[in-house]
């Protein structure tokens, strides 16, 4: 009997194991992974008018996974003559958030995803293929902090590390991200954030003896702009 039952849910735990596993896997991509804005594809150009070659912005979503924040900040890009490309991290992998439990697809896989996703992007004729930076908020601002470390990079699959990149109130708590980094990154958190606090960003970079940390110029006080039990919601904006 014990076995008989062994059996029938033997299936279902493998499964499970694997599909934990492929969580923790980077994500590859080729021509079919690429489609227009809003087009649900793993991979979400966005491209200025006109033939290129144009620089380019690899976009990393937050926990909440692509928002209207995202796409708006590809549209930005755009209109500042920059191609985006948004990286989906998480419908390839049949999630939609992870806010609730942000190690389920950890940030450092995630990194991997920007990497394999400007690997393809260096192919395209559009897109200059030495002028590709990355941007990343929260859970994707924790990724872009992983990319910016030389370790981090798959030269075996074609990698180099991104021009420059900014991360939007990453998450420095728990494990370490550190380098040595080997693209300048600039952090951007509220001083009233409670998720990311800018501190525990400062803290965690100075535990990193070959990483420069200058103290920011001002601090920004942020307001709350949606009704939550926390002391303030992950996507502050300057309070006015």
């Amino acid at each position: 009997m014990a076995k008989a039952a062994l059996a029938l849910v033997l299936p279902f735990i493998l499964a499970h194991c694997a599909s934990l596993l492929s969580d923790r896997l980077p994500l590859k991509y080729d021509a079919q992974s690429v489609g227009g804005p809003n087009s649900g594809a793993p991979l979400q150009l966005y491209l200025p008018p006109g033939d290129g070659p144009f620089p380019a912005v690899v976009v990393m979503h937050s926990c909440s996974g692509i928002t209207d924040n995202t796409r708006t900040w590809a549209t930005r890009l755009v209109n500042w003559g920059y191609a985006a490309l948004i990286v989906d991290s998480f419908g390839p992998r049949n999630s939609r958030s992870v806010c609730e439990n942000v190690d389920s697809i950890p940030t450092r896989v995630r990194a991997q995803d920007a990497h394999n996703a400007a690997t393809y992007l260096r192919t395209l004729p559009n897109i200059q293929a030495e002028r590709i930076g990355i941007i990343g908020f929260s859970h994707g601002g924790s990724s872009t902090l992983w990319a910016a470390i030389g370790v981090e990079i798959p030269v075996d699959r074609g990698g180099h590390p991104f021009q420059a990149g900014v991360a939007y109130y990453p998450g420095c708590s728990g494990r370490a991200i550190v380098g040595p980094y080997v693209t300048d990154v600039l952090i951007l958190t509220g001083k009233n954030d409670t998720w990311t606090p800018a501190d525990l960003a400062s803290r965690r970079l100075r535990r990193e003896p070959t990483t420069p940390v200058r103290p920011p110029s001002r601090s920004i006080p942020v307001r709350c702009t949606a009704s939550t039990s926390a002391p303030c919601p992950h996507s502050p904006v300057p309070a006015t």
